[in-house]
C-alpha cells in the first residue's frame, strides 16, 4: 500500500508516573483521605482531589480519562514521583506502533514543543495547526493488580491492572485543524480520527466537525476511516460527533470502559449472555458498519462490514499483547513471538459463542500472559495501531 496513513487529530506530551505505593501511602496520610471520600466523579481542583480520584479508580480496577482544573495540579502531583516524559494521543501512539512495524505515517497535531520534536521518530511526518510552542502535560497513572494503598481508616486494593489519564490541555480542547489537512487526506489510504473527547465547547465542536468534513471530502473513495471513541469528558458530545461523522466512518472503536459508559451498567466480559446483550445494545446506539469493542479478554467487531476486518482484529490483539508484555520498545519480531503464546480460554469460548449468536460479528480472543510488570498505558492506542497495520498488510496482499 503506497498511500499515506494520516493519524489525528491531536497529540500530547505525557508524564508517565512510576507507580510507588509508598508515596501514595504518604500522600493519603498527609491529606487524611478516608474510604468514604473515594469518588471518581468529583471535580479535580487540587492535589488532594486528584489523589482521591486516583485511589477511587484503583479501588475499582477501572481505567478512565478525566479533566483537571489546571496543569499546575498535575505538576504538583507528579513532583512526588519518578516519571518519564513520553508522547501520547491515540494518533501518535498508533503511529509509534506503526513505526516499530516499519510503516510510516503522517500525524495531525494541534500542539508542539521540544519534547514532540525530540521524541517523534523520523518515519513519522506531521502537520500542525499550532503557531507557537506550548506544554500542557497529561498525567498517566498505570497501576498493577494487587496495588495496595493505606488510608487513614483502611486501605484500597486494586482487583485488576489499569491506566488513568488526567489532563487540562487547551490546544486539544480547541482542536484547531491544520490548513494542510485536506491536502494530506487527498492521498490517504487510511485516516484515523480521535481526540474530540477532550473538547468542552459544543458550538466549537460543531464548527470543527464541519471543518473536518470539508477536509475529508478530499479522501479517496476507497480510503478507510477509523474512529476511536475514547473517554469523552462530556459524554453527550459523543452523540454530536456520531451525528456528523458516522456515515463516513468505516470502523468505530471503543474499549471496555467506554462500552460500559454507553450502556450505563457494568458488563461481565466473560459471560456470553451479558456480552451478547451488551453488543446488541451498543450497536443500536452506534449503528456503525463495523463497531469494534476491544477488551482485556477479546476483541469483537459487529456490523455489516465486520467480517472483512478479522485479520486486522487479530493484528490489533497481537500488537496490543506485545506492548503489554514488552513495553514501548516492541519490535515486529516481538509481535511474531506473541503469536505463538496461549490465548485466553474464556475469551476463546466467548468469541465462539458470540459468533454463533450474532451473524454479523467476528472476534478474536486476547492472549493469556503472566507478566510481572505489564504496560497498561496506551494499550487501546496500540490496538488501533495494530489494527491499521493489519489493514495495510491485507491491502498489500490483495
Amino acid at each position: 500500500m503506497d498511500r499515506t496513513l494520516v493519524l489525528g487529530l491531536g497529540g500530547t506530551v505525557d508524564y508517565e508516573l512510576t507507580w510507588d505505593a509508598s508515596v501514595l501511602d504518604r500522600l493519603a496520610q498527609a491529606h487524611g483521605v478516608r474510604r468514604h471520600e473515594l469518588t471518581a466523579t468529583a471535580p479535580i481542583t487540587d492535589e488532594r482531589s486528584l489523589l482521591v480520584a486516583v485511589l477511587a479508580f484503583v479501588a475499582s480496577g477501572t481505567g478512565a480519562e478525566r479533566f483537571v482544573a489546571s496543569s499546575d495540579v498535575i505538576e504538583d502531583f507528579v513532583s512526588h514521583f519518578a516519571y518519564e516524559i513520553t508522547l501520547g494521543g491515540t494518533g501518535v501512539r498508533a503511529g509509534l506502533v506503526l513505526d516499530a512495524l516499519g510503516l510510516p505515517s503522517v500525524q495531525h497535531l494541534v500542539s508542539i514543543d521540544a519534547n514532540v520534536r525530540r521524541l517523534l521518530p523520523e518515519s513519522i511526518g506531521y502537520i500542525c495547526s499550532a503557531t507557537e510552542d506550548t506544554l500542557d502535560p497529561h498525567l498517566i497513572v498505570q497501576y498493577p493488580v494487587g496495588a495496595r494503598v493505606r488510608l487513614t481508616d483502611g486501605e484500597v486494593l486494586s482487583p485488576a491492572p489499569n491506566r488513568l489519564i488526567f489532563a487540562n490541555d487547551p490546544p486539544n480542547r480547541r482542536m484547531l485543524l491544520s490548513a494542510d489537512l485536506a491536502a494530506s487526506l487527498s492521498s490517504a489510504g487510511v485516516f484515523l480520527v480521535s481526540g474530540f473527547n477532550t473538547m468542552q465547547d459544543h458550538d466549537l465542536l460543531e464548527q470543527r466537525l464541519v471543518e473536518l468534513q470539508r477536509a475529508m471530502s478530499t479522501l479517496p473513495g476507497d480510503a478507510l476511516v477509523y474512529y476511536e471513541d475514547a473517554g469523552f469528558y462530556t459524554r453527550g458530545f459523543a452523540e454530536t460527533v456520531r451525528a456528523r461523522l458516522l456515515p463516513q466512518i468505516d470502523v468505530y472503536g471503543m474499549n471496555e470502559d467506554e462500552l460500559q459508559e454507553y450502556l450505563g451498567r457494568s458488563v461481565n466480559l466473560l459471560d456470553t449472555a451479558d456480552v451478547i446483550r451488551a453488543l446488541r445494545e451498543v450497536h443500536m446506539i452506534i449503528p456503525a458498519r463495523a463497531l469494534v469493542v476491544h477488551t482485556r479478554y477479546w476483541a469483537i467487531a459487529a456490523g455489516p462490514d465486520a467480517g472483512r476486518h478479522r485479520s486486522a482484529l487479530d493484528s490489533a490483539v497481537r500488537v496490543a499483547a506485545t506492548r503489554y508484555r514488552v513495553g514501548d520498545g516492541l519490535t515486529a519480531a516481538d509481535v511474531d513471538d506473541t503469536a505463538a503464546m496461549p490465548r485466553h480460554g474464556g475469551g476463546e469460548a466467548l468469541v465462539v459463542a458470540v459468533e454463533a449468536a450474532l451473524p454479523d460479528a467476528v472476534g478474536v480472543a486476547a492472549f493469556s500472559l503472566d507478566v510481572a510488570n505489564p504496560t497498561t498505558v496506551g494499550l487501546g492506542d496500540t490496538f488501533v495501531g495494530g489494527f491499521l497495520a493489519g489493514v495495510v498488510r491485507s491491502k498489500e496482499s490483495v
